[in-house]
């Protein structure tokens, strides 16, 4: 229960901004680039803090890490909900992804140390069924919030959340200490990694403004290139490495990764792009965007429940192959978006985007764990969930690049074709729809006669890049899925004991 509902609070969360983001964008005049910034600040240092996470949770006790992590995102919550400018809020962001760390990569674990056998499956399975419930609420949550109390909403309602999770965990978690943990903190691993991601990140989210063969993104892009590969040699030379290299010689671990990484690259990056096309393009309200996440929610929230049940009959291969498959085919449903689409043109893909996310996530979860010793459960914990959010973090950044150029191109190509619109206006109303919310008041000052014809280009040249980077998720889907497929081998899972191999971890020690 105690996990389960951080987690929840830790997933509405990020459901919940997703929805916000443009009534951020308009209320702190917030650029495109400050929008990325809202989802990848919380999720580059929840990626660069869970590995030392999980490090702390080995050293000092996974129950202390855990409380301490649900009491700085509850903090951090209050201060995002009172931001007053992008800057304040996104620095809040990276805190609350500070105490997301900590909770994430201890989450997994305590659920491993508490349960054995069959029960444990069954308590996956009440967590995938969770995550599920996280996503069914959130949309609609926060669309309800942010019409009717403002964005600011959406962070205060983490307080009492996290307060509950504090009260619950002091009362009924037990603490937890695997022997022969760690005794020493990998600080050069965490440094090396942390500032290489960083230098990725925002060069990725940069390069469109500054130019990409700029002076500043080209020596960004070395530098983060240059200090990841510090970070492997920093690992590989270590005693006590924060990332043990030697756990991705199993192949079933490093699929268990690649499925991480490719299910929060595509579907989940997406979101931010399918929150700003139904409500800055297609003019919904929040709550109205939250309802047509609806289908994608809901099924997603059965799937996860059926996936974490089956799992204790059936390979995991299947459902994180083939749910990563049918992600992969559902963006690609959506591709072929014009200026006249409506969002009906999304449904379908939605619908199967949830069945695909509710078979992956469950047995990823289990999986990741399974397959190594009871001892390095919490690392084990923390790399899957690490790979989970540079997927995001990096998804969102190189989507959104790509996103930009195309959107800027092929709208200024669009408005050239009009003759009542002079270069300077097209360049104005290309770069302003770039940034979402901004094109709104550009097209304002456009002649009565011409709206209609710039309206079109406009949309024309958005759902050009809303194709372009539904491609490329599909693409990263379909990639992680095969590779899913290929790698996953139940040789890799301890054996039962009538010697049948099981998908789940044998029991941990005690403490």
């Amino acid at each position: 229960m105690a996990v389960c509902v951080a987690t929840f609070m830790l997933l509405l969360d990020v459901t919940i901004v997703n929805v916000a983001l443009p009534k951020i964008q308009t209320s702190l005049h917030a650029s495109f680039s400050d929008l990325q910034w809202v989802v990848d600040a919380y999720a580059l240092t929840l990626a660069a803090f869970l590995l030392t996470a999980g490090s702390l949770a080995d050293l000092f006790g996974r129950r202390l890490v855990f409380l301490v992590g649900i009491g700085i995102f509850t903090v951090a919550s209050l201060s995002s909900g009172l931001s007053e400018s992008p800057t304040v809020l996104n620095v809040s962001r990276a805190v609350q992804g500070v105490g997301g760390a900590a909770m994430f990569a201890t989450a997994l674990a305590l659920i491993a140390q508490e349960y054995e056998g069959s029960r444990r499956g069954t308590a996956f399975g009440i967590w995938g069924a969770t995550t599920g419930a996280a996503v069914a609420v959130g949309p609609l949550a926060g669309g309800a919030l942010t019409d009717g109390f403002g964005w600011e909403s959406i962070f205060f309602i983490n307080i009492p959340v996290g307060i509950g999770a504090i009260v619950l965990t002091l009362l009924r978690v037990h603490e937890s200490r695997q022997r022969g943990a760690r005794r020493r903190i990998d600080w050069g691993g965490f440094a090396t990694f942390s500032a290489g991601l960083a230098c990725l990140i925002f060069a990725l989210i940069r390069g469109n403004a500054e130019g990409w063969t700029s002076t500043q993104i080209l020596g960004l892009l070395a530098l983060g290139v240059a200090l990841l590969v510090a970070f492997v040699a920093v690992e590989l030379r270590s005693e006590q490495p924060m990332l043990d290299l030697s756990l991705f010689r199993n192949p079933t671990f490093a699929a268990a990764s690649i499925v991480a990484f490719a299910l929060s690259g595509s579907i989940f990056a997406m979101f931010l792009y399918f929150t700003i096309y139904l409500q800055d393009i297609l003019g919904y309200e929040p709550l109205a965007t939250g309802l047509r996440f609806l289908p994608l929610s809901v099924l997603s929230f059965f799937a996860a429940a059926m996936a974490g049940k089956l799992t204790e009959r059936y390979s995991p291969r299947w459902f994180l192959g083939g749910g990563l498959l049918v992600v992969g085919a559902a963006l690609l449903s959506m591709h072929g978006l014009d200026a006249s689409s409506t969002w009906t043109a999304l449904l379908p893909g939605l619908i199967a985007a949830g069945i695909g996310v509710g078979l992956v996530n469950p047995p990823l979860a289990s999986t990741a764990v399974a397959v190594v010793a009871p001892q390095n459960s919490g690392m084990a914990s923390g790399i899957n969930s690490t790979f989970r959010q540079v997927g995001i973090a990096t998804g969102i950044a190189g989507l959104g690049a790509i996103f930009q150029h195309v959107v800027l191109s092929h709208s200024l190509e669009n408005l050239r074709q009009i003759s009542s619109v002079g270069a300077a206006k097209a360049h104005e109303l290309a770069a302003a729809v770039t940034s979402g919310g901004g094109a709104k008041q550009a097209f304002s000052s456009v002649p009565p006669q011409a709206r209609q014809q710039v309206g079109v280009a406009l949309r024309s040249g958005f759902t050009d890049g809303m194709n372009e980077i539904l491609l490329v998720a599909a693409a990263l889907a379909i990639a992680g899925g095969a590779l899913a497929l290929v790698l996953i081998r139940a040789s890799d899972f301890a054996p039962g004991p009538a010697g049948e191999q099981q998908h789940e971890p044998e029991p941990a020690a005690a403490v």
